[in-house]
């Protein structure tokens, strides 16, 4: 984890890192979804909704199919600039409502590992809240719910980086007190989306797998990284 001087005195801020976690669905999109996206312009609605509505109609887990979301290398918990994305299990049965799914997931999945280690320095997360654009998705919310084991909560600010920083300056120039004060005045919950056990469950199974893959095709990524490079 980076570990961080936090803007509050006294206070750290740990903090895990998955690359571009939304960049992958928008790159899925811009690979394999073009009638998605000329479907929604049709429709007046974004091409997210078209496709997470196809991903909810899939069973947790996506049927077997796994997604390795290191598309552009990695840097938690593996610095590794050579991991690249793989999609592993694909059958005969996965349509593309399976394959959104698995990036969904798999996103999640990455995201968890850097959670894990936090709980192996014996911090628990009471909370955990979703911001950008993958926190709109109600289906991705519920499927961090299940991955996490935890309540995921979205709040009235979608932009948490630009927002945060306009709370600083608030701090700064002395409209607040303090960065905690700024937050109190400013930021609320407006939704919560607990966990289902059965879920989380059957994504505990999922994650474990998950977990050994990177390790098995760790030298292949090197070899891949020599090829393209000769």
């Amino acid at each position: 984890l980076h570990n961080y001087c936090h803007a509050v005195p006294g206070k750290w801020n740990k903090m895990g890192v998955i690359h571009s976690p939304g960049g992958y669905l928008r790159w899925f999109r811009d690979a394999l979804c073009q009638e998605e996206v000329a479907r929604a312009r049709q429709q007046g609605v974004e091409v997210y909704e078209l496709l997470t509505a196809a991903a909810a109609a899939v069973p947790p887990g996506a049927e077997g199919l796994l997604f390795l979301p290191y598309l552009a290398g990695e840097r938690t918990p593996y610095p590794d600039p050579n991991a690249r994305g793989v999609f592993i299990g694909l059958s005969l049965r996965h349509s593309k409502a399976h394959l959104v799914r698995a990036v969904l997931e798999g996103v999640t999945f990455g995201m968890r590992d850097s959670l894990e280690i936090m709980r192996e320095q014996h911090i628990e997360a009471q909370q955990i809240r979703a911001s950008g654009g993958g926190g709109r998705s109600a289906l991705w919310r519920q499927i961090q719910a299940d991955v996490f084991g935890a309540p995921v909560t979205s709040i009235n600010v979608e932009e948490g980086p630009a927002f945060g920083v306009a709370l600083l300056a608030g701090v700064g120039t002395g409209l607040y007190a303090s960065v905690p004060e700024a937050c109190q005045a400013t930021i609320r919950v407006v939704s919560e989306t607990k966990p289902r056990a059965e879920v989380t469950a059957l994504y505990e199974r999922y994650y474990r797998l998950y977990r050994s893959l990177y390790p098995l095709l760790r030298g292949t990524f090197t070899q891949v990284a020599a090829l393209v490079n000769s």
